[in-house]
């Protein structure tokens, strides 16, 4: 989708916006969906249960293989205990975006 504002480009990486399911029965990225605000989001799920940031933890491994970055590049910056999360991820944005959107276009 281009122009997706589930991500954007922001202070040297990219900023994405995502919609986590914990106890996902597999750790997947489902494609981007719409909140019923309106703001776009990347689907994810995990397997992992969201106690002691668990669930955090394998949604920022599951970015980071996903865009093909170590999961230092990855980092939570909003939404800890709550399912709507942003993630930054240093890198090349145009670079990043184009992985991104290919990885959530096959889910």
């Amino acid at each position: 989708m281009a122009g997706d504002p589930a991500w954007r480009p922001i202070g040297g990486g990219l900023a994405i916006a995502v919609r986590l399911t914990p106890r996902g029965g597999r750790d997947a990225l489902d494609g981007v969906a719409e909140l019923s605000d309106g703001r776009r989001v990347v689907a994810a799920r995990v397997r992992a249960v969201p106690e002691s940031g668990a669930a955090n933890a394998a949604l920022v491994a599951l970015v980071a293989a996903a865009l093909k970055v170590p999961k230092r590049d990855v980092e939570l910056v909003a939404g800890a205990t709550s399912r709507v999360k942003t993630l930054h991820v240093a890198g090349d944005p145009a670079a990043l975006a184009e992985m991104l959107r290919k990885a959530t276009e096959t889910a």
